[in-house]
């Protein structure tokens, strides 16, 4: 009896074992799965387009920083870095203060069709960009705003706007009522009850939504090739588009461009993914 049960002890830690060693195979599959694009980016910023041209995947024969002071010039880099940190900042904030508002009403509030209107605005994370670009395009151009900042700060408003009012949403509905009746007995407006109470006591998601929604905008493309067209007022991705030719691409520069680029999301992510997976988490489980 003793022998079967040590026996079955045994096997059941073999099983546990194999099992644990399988999970950890797997997560170091997909590790490097994720991690190797950035890996390969890196190194191949230091290559040549010759060596390019030989092996795609092969290391550099040597460090060439030329490359990123090639890519900096080529890619205006000092212009276009500055036009998507303001646009992105801008849109941020107006997606936070309209969100925000628009969640407060849809939390604490009740009136006809409220389910309804909630439910629009998370239809709205559905939407693909390709789907409206040519409309958006036709009513930019019907009010003038073609070719200036405020085209693609009112698109990455909108479009960022049913995630931020989805996750603000969750997390405002947990906040006690007494907090705002108290508020009212002492004399608060409305107002002053949201940007003194409710919007102070948001921080962990508004953080999330800030740095999901700045994500996005840094590295959206296709509405800032369509709407802008003078060099003075276009994004970092459109200076990436510049080494791409019509029969030539220059790799080498572009690699090291696509490096400069990300390197402000890597960082703000490093930097602040424990507010983002705190304020997801938070507002999952208060919701």
């Amino acid at each position: 009896m003793n022998k079967n049960m040590v026996n079955t002890n045994k096997s059941a830690h073999i099983v546990r074992l194999i099992t644990m060693l399988l999970r950890y195979i797997l997560l170091i599959i997909l590790a490097f799965i994720t991690i190797f694009p950035l890996f390969w980016m890196v190194y191949s910023s230091f290559k040549t387009n010759q060596e390019f041209a030989r092996s795609a995947i092969s290391f550099p024969t040597g460090f060439r920083w030329e490359n990123y002071v090639h890519a900096w010039k080529t890619a205006n880099i000092g212009i276009y870095f500055f036009n998507s940190v303001f646009v992105c900042i801008l849109s941020i904030v107006i997606t936070i203060i309209i969100g925000a508002s628009a969640a407060f009403v849809l939390a604490k509030f009740r009136f006809p069709a409220q389910k309804i209107v909630s439910s629009i605005f998370v239809i709205g994370m559905l939407i693909p960009l390709q789907a409206v670009l040519v409309p958006l395009f036709a009513l930019m151009r019907n009010i003038h705003l073609l070719d200036t900042p405020w085209s693609l700060i009112l698109v990455y408003t909108a479009f960022g706007l049913p995630v931020t009012i989805f996750l603000m949403e969750s997390f405002i509905t947990a906040f006690p009522d007494s907090i705002m009746e108290a508020a009212i007995i002492d004399g608060a407006t409305m107002g002053r009850i949201f940007f003194t109470v409710v919007l102070p006591m948001t921080r962990p998601v508004v953080a999330t939504v800030s740095i999901l929604n700045f994500l996005n905008n840094w590295k959206e493309f296709s509405f800032a090739l369509v709407f802008i067209n003078s060099e003075a007022k276009k994004t970092l991705p459109l200076g990436l588009y510049n080494f791409l030719g019509a029969y030539t691409a220059d790799y080498a520069g572009l690699m090291a461009a696509l490096v400069i680029a990300t390197l402000p999301i890597f960082i703000t992510y490093l930097v602040l993914q424990e507010q983002i997976i705190n304020g997801m988490t938070a507002g999952a489980v208060k919701g």
